[in-house]
């Protein structure tokens, strides 16, 4: 049995999804918002640490799987989001967590089937694919997404094996 916590990073509210793998069964443990509420940074970053230190003493997950940074329009917004999700990161850094990262396209591509999905499909599939009585929070619902791929990814290399990988200029050989 594995715990994931996903976080779906945001410099205003970041969403965190726990889920539980067994074998090739996901199941939902917990999921919420950090909302930090306040206009500085510098203590909306510090909220966001604490909020997701808090999570990890109660859920005691096996590691912590994170949105990547995506290239937005606005320089100041993506700066921001990299704050926010490094904070995120040094979290679970810090109490040993192994880090795991994902793109956005492919954490929809792995949920819905499209990496062009739109939120409220991603809110969908989180649902019927973890039975849920009704849709998660959207930044819950994405947190909860990003776990989800990484079970999914996680499962497929441990059925490879990792000594039969063979990485050849960062791809699979």
């Amino acid at each position: 049995m594995t715990l994931i916590l996903g976080i779906d990073p945001g410099s205003r509210i970041t969403g965190y999804g726990i889920i539980r793998q067994q074998g090739r069964q996901l199941s939902y443990v917990g999921s919420g918002c950090i909302r930090t509420g306040v206009d500085d940074l510098p203590t909306r970053l510090k909220l966001i640490y604490a909020g997701v230190s808090e999570i990890i003493t109660q859920f005691q997950p096996d590691c912590l799987a994170i949105e990547q940074v995506f290239m937005a329009k606005n320089a100041d917004s993506a700066l921001k989001l990299g704050q926010a999700r490094g904070v995120a990161i040094v979290a679970g850094v810090n109490q040993g967590l192994p880090i795991f990262e994902y793109a956005a396209r492919q954490v929809k591509q792995t949920v819905v089937g499209t990496g062009a999905a739109e939120k409220s499909q991603v809110q969908h599939m989180v649902r019927t694919l973890l039975k849920l009585s009704a849709n998660p929070q959207a930044d819950a619902a994405d947190a909860l997404a990003i776990a989800i791929t990484h079970c999914h990814l996680s499962q497929n290399l441990t059925r490879i094996g990792p000594d039969r990988l063979n990485l050849v200029r960062g791809r699979l050989r």
